[in-house]
């Protein structure tokens, strides 16, 4: 067993650097992780789970899955047909979006061949759901979301039940966070409130800089609640978790009207009624009404904001033009040999010591290994081009003298910040338990955060007892 390096701390300048800064959400590399158009943002809207029982008609267009055999060029919302259409017209109309339907009588799938698998979208949006999910169709919502997909989870009040199957859109998206294969545990950093709150007008926090409340469709000020719910927030479980608007006299954690998280390196907003997307429009019959116009909100903004961000666009504006990108390895001192003050990491991080092998050249990164409670980091920042698809990549050995196969005393967390420090997201947890000879290669998909500059961050915590080192080299974050 190689031993702890305390006794022979290695000898290396500590650099001073910028932070691995990278803003948005990074996904892991694999089999059907979304891809991100240069130009085109994809929204598969969900028709699948009674999205038009009762009084509802949540859909974009009667035409389905693809709206445009209603109308291939609408001007007005009454061009396409559904409570949504304003929604889905407002979009089509920027050039920048390709929207779809999930049909009445189909199932959320990932990473298979059919033109609605998610594989094929950049966001999820579910209007008010009234079945659940199967566990089939949770596995894959959570495993899209976490692999870079967008997620609009969209309710109504408790006991909103539109076709009496016992089931509400308050039951069905807790049900989705509470009872999947993915991750059970408070994944987004909220639940949903078993709330029916007659009207009220919830505001917009102060924040300025947040893309969804400024962003290129306006400046949000107000939303509608017309019987809906909120949501508690639980930082402590996801610490990306962000309230934007708030039920009159609540803040904090309580009282969310509209929220936002990440979740791997996917993106979530959550809205607490569907009054505010309801454009007055729809299926003759049908009680409506026009939260889209509401004159004391401004609900088409919010709405058309938060796609635009869960989509990755990020604050490029909604949807333009295409963005060429040119192919590019972004991060300096990659394989760690020139020790030139690119990277930011604790005293010692980055070193050439013969106690642990560096996958190539001399340089690596060494965090932990003392047998000592330690905490080290190593960050780096970077910018990455709009219109960029981008994969950070990098190369791990974990070493360790615990003798459990149970516990993780150890770990390794890399992770995605914001400009201001905060945590967006975390990418992968190591520990003791990932133990083995060599070196094995890592890889998220980063291009969620086109046109942003993000910090990736690790950040190695040991215990107090046996060693446990995680050595990096060879990292990279490509860009084409």
């Amino acid at each position: 067993m190689l031993g702890s390096r305390r006794a022979r701390r290695r000898c290396t300048t500590a650099l001073a650097g910028f932070g691995l800064l990278l803003t948005g959400a990074a996904v892991q590399v694999g089999a059907g992780a979304p891809a991100h158009a240069a130009a085109t943002h994809r929204i598969l809207f969900d028709n699948a789970h009674a999205e038009t029982a009762g009084n509802a008609d949540w859909i974009i267009s009667t035409s389905q899955p693809d709206p445009l055999g209603q109308d291939s060029s609408p001007s007005a919302e009454t061009d396409w047909t559904g409570a949504l259409s304003s929604w889905g017209v407002a979009l089509q109309k920027t050039g920048g979006y390709s929207l779809k339907s999930l049909p009445s009588g189909s199932a959320l799938a990932y990473g298979g061949s059919p033109a609605t698998d998610l594989s094929n979208f950049d966001t999820l949006v579910l209007p008010e759901p009234n079945t659940l999910f199967t566990s089939a169709e949770k596995t894959a919502i959570m495993n899209f979301v976490k692999n870079g997909g967008g997620l609009f989870m969209i309710s109504d009040h408790t006991g909103a039940d539109r076709n009496n199957d016992g089931e509400d859109a308050v039951e069905i998206f807790n049900d989705l966070m509470s009872n999947n294969s993915v991750d059970s545990t408070d994944p987004f950093g909220f639940s949903v409130d078993s709330l029916s709150i007659g009207s009220d007008h919830p505001a917009a926090i102060g924040d300025s800089t947040d893309p969804v409340l400024h962003g290129s469709f306006g400046t949000v000020g107000k939303s509608l609640i017309a019987s809906g719910t909120t949501a508690t927030l639980k930082p402590a479980d996801n610490s990306s978790v962000k309230g934007l608007l708030y039920r009159t006299g609540y803040s904090g954690n309580t009282g969310a009207f509209f929220a936002t998280s990440t979740f791997g390196s996917g993106r979530v907003a959550f809205w607490g009624d569907s009054s505010p997307i309801d454009d007055g429009t729809g299926q003759s019959g049908n009680t409506l009404y026009d939260g889209w116009n509401d004159s004391g909100a401004t609900n088409a903004a919010l709405a058309l904001n938060a796609t635009e961000w869960l989509a990755g666009a990020g604050g490029s504006g909604g949807g333009g033009g295409s963005t060429s990108c040119t192919a590019a390895q972004l991060l300096g001192d990659s394989g760690f040999e020139s020790g030139s003050g690119t990277w930011s990491a604790t005293s010692g991080v980055i070193t050439d010591s013969a106690s642990r092998a560096a996958r190539s050249g001399s340089y690596y990164a060494w965090l932990d290994g003392n047998g000592t409670a330690t905490t080290d980091t190593l960050s780096q920042s970077v910018t990455i081009p709009s219109g960029c698809s981008a994969a950070l990549g990098f190369y791990l050995h974990v070493d360790t003298a615990e003798t459990t196969t149970s516990t993780a005393y150890d770990t390794l967390k890399v992770q995605v910040l914001n400009s201001s420090g905060t945590v967006l997201g975390t990418l992968a947890t190591y520990s003791n338990l990932n133990a083995a000879s060599g070196y094995t290669k890592r890889g998220f998909d980063l291009s969620g955060y086109a046109g942003q500059t993000v910090t990736v961050k690790f950040t190695g915590t040991e215990g107090s007892k046996y060693q446990t080192s995680f050595v990096v080299d060879d990292t990279a974050l490509d860009v084409s």
